[in-house]
């Protein structure tokens, strides 16, 4: 499905993506950039932890499956940090392994499939729309600097 067909998210957000695989972490990226999202990414777990501690995210889609620290452990202690993030959990293995959103911690749990990215576009656009905006740190903040610069 074209990204140019999917609804727009009501927010321009911050978001950090998650992947040690670059393919998948590209593929991802470029979508949520062409519905207008500002996006960081990681390549590990580890790396995540670093983004997350030091800047300010609206959202984070990160993958189950990585080497070190799988993203279940990456939601744990993102969860320590910031409980109110939405987090959506990325895999090829929710079936399998019987993933959801109660035995993850995440918000949303999305199968890697020929639908995943309508899945994604919608599962991001509906954890912002439910977001209170004085909750989204980021864009908060940005938008903030615009009205300084304005005035």
């Amino acid at each position: 499905m074209p990204v140019r067909n999917l609804q727009q998210s009501p927010l321009h957000a911050r978001i950090l993506l998650v992947d040690d695989n670059a393919h998948g972490l590209s593929a991802r990226k470029t979508v949520l950039e062409e519905l207008g999202h500002r996006i960081s990414t990681a390549s590990s777990a580890s790396e995540a932890l670093d983004q997350f501690s030091g800047q300010k995210f609206d959202l984070v889609v990160t993958d189950y499956k990585m080497p070190r620290m799988d993203g279940l452990e990456l939601i744990r202690q993102m969860r320590k940090e910031d409980p109110d993030v939405p987090i959506i959990l990325v895999s090829g293995y929710v079936d399998s392994l019987g993933l959801n959103e109660r035995s993850t911690g995440a918000d949303v749990v999305i199968q890697k499939s020929a639908n995943e990215v309508s899945h994604l576009v919608r599962s991001v656009g509906r954890l912002l729309r439910r977001k209170p905006v004085k909750k989204m740190p980021a864009a908060e903040s940005a938008l903030s600097k615009l009205k300084r610069k304005v005035v």
